[in-house]
């Protein structure tokens, strides 16, 4: 599935907690969406989907949802966003 990210940044908290965000689109979906990413260590990732701004379809959301755990391209970009965005 295509996708564009819009932005993305990652933090490292005072214990070296890994917390990010990544806003994106998907092909086909009206809504952007951003992603919250956190891991204690920068292996396993846990995340939280929302839209980005306002509310839009709930199909496309529960879509978008299912995408990211099915697609480990995807979410392994999304990720690698975030922690590019650490280097810059």
């Amino acid at each position: 599935m295509e996708f564009q990210i819009i932005k993305a940044d990652m933090k490292q908290d005072e214990d070296k907690h890994y917390l990010g965000h990544v806003t994106f689109t998907l092909e086909g979906h009206k809504s952007q969406y951003e992603i919250t990413l956190f891991s204690k260590r920068g292996k396993e990732w846990d995340y939280s989907l929302n839209f980005a701004g306002e509310s839009g379809v709930e199909e496309e959301f529960l879509k978008a949802d299912e995408q990211l755990e099915e697609d480990d391209d995807l979410f392994d970009a999304l990720v690698d966003a975030a922690l590019d965005s650490m280097e810059s």
